[in-house]
């Protein structure tokens, strides 16, 4: 017999499976950068895959997980996103490793987002653009729950899961996740930043700073091992550390968030040593054991304006990352947490 009648055209014999190319939407969306380069190499099919899942990724690097996508925007060179896992809200330090980003498909973790698509959204005058949504309801009698505000930089309490109110309570705010537009704009000094995509109004609630919450003593090895890693200047680690002094006066929580490879779009929020756009609050829910640092708009925001806040006290570290603020009181080093 001929070898050539047993053999597949030429055509076809370099070609994957036509069932692995039926299940690629399920595979490819778990690679990671690397790996879905070198997979788009293997022939024109993959690649035209990877690309649509690379497009996809840069038009929401909240993966749907939050009401309204947050998209990439890069003019300078060839990243169109920055890789990293996401998760809405902070969390005690997890084994996540990997996590689907650019499927067709609706990601299953947003089904914890869906019964928000019926809450208000803010239009470029900063009012809610939707009807019926409930943003102006209070909590209902009987919540157990202390309702106040304590300004920003300071306390703020919500509803929390001992409360029996839904999301549409007016007092759950900063629960429904992103609800202003937002988008990652790189630029040429500072790299990633996120700036605004609408008129944002003074006092209104941008976002969470989300990432892994982490014990002191887990915070200050990965300080140590991110301050190695920086002195070369290449690389930018999101740990926030934030400690609230306790009414006695004695002590202090001290609340340690690490965004590094875990986190929401708060990651890229950069310095700004005149204390930026934006003020952070720590916000109690009842029934809640720790807070959570949320960011609010000191000011009103223009579009296209970028959304910057003070990462605090800066100590001056020969090794320290330069800062490009461009404020006039800009000290050129930005902050660093003391191990």
């Amino acid at each position: 017999m001929d070898i050539h009648q047993i053999q597949s055209p030429p055509s076809k014999r370099n070609a994957p499976p036509s069932l692995f190319f039926q299940c690629s939407d399920l595979i490819l969306p778990w690679l990671t950068p690397q790996e879905l380069a070198i997979a788009s190499l293997t022939c024109t099919t993959l690649r035209n895959l990877s690309n649509s899942i690379t497009l996809r990724r840069a038009s929401d690097a909240s993966r749907s997980l939050e009401p309204l996508p947050i998209p990439f925007r890069n003019s300078l060179d060839q990243h169109p996103y920055a890789f990293f896992l996401y998760q809405p809200t902070s969390s005690p330090s997890s084994n996540l490793v990997r996590q689907s980003w650019g499927s067709t498909h609706q990601n299953p973790d947003t089904e914890t987002r869906t019964e928000t698509s019926s809450l208000c959204f803010v239009d470029e005058t900063g009012n809610c653009a939707s009807s019926g949504c409930g943003c102006e309801e209070t909590c209902e009698d009987g919540c157990p729950c202390v309702v106040g505000f304590g300004g920003f930089d300071g306390v703020v309490f919500e509803c929390g899961p001992s409360c029996g109110c839904g999301l549409s309570c007016g007092n759950r705010v900063t629960q429904r996740g992103i609800r202003v537009k937002l988008k990652i704009v790189r630029e040429s000094r500072k790299g990633w930043g996120l700036f605004a995509d609408q008129f944002i109004p003074k006092g209104r609630f941008v976002c969470e700073y989300a990432g892994e919450l982490l014990t002191t003593k887990e915070s200050r090895l990965r300080q140590q091992m991110y301050d190695e890693l920086s002195s070369g200047g290449h690389f930018s680690p999101a740990l926030l550390v934030v400690r609230e002094h306790l009414p006695s006066k004695k002590a202090c929580l001290r609340l340690n968030i690490d965004a590094t490879r875990i986190g929401n779009v708060s990651r890229f929020i950069n310095h700004s040593c005149d204390g930026g756009n934006l003020s952070t609050a720590l916000v109690r829910s009842s029934g809640a054991l720790l807070p959570r640092l949320c960011f609010f708009a000191s000011d009103d925001i223009t579009k296209d304006e970028e959304l910057t806040f003070s990462y605090g006290e800066t100590r001056l570290n020969s090794k320290g990352l330069q800062c490009f603020c461009g404020s006039s009181c800009c000290v050129g080093i930005l902050p660093s947490e003391q191990t």
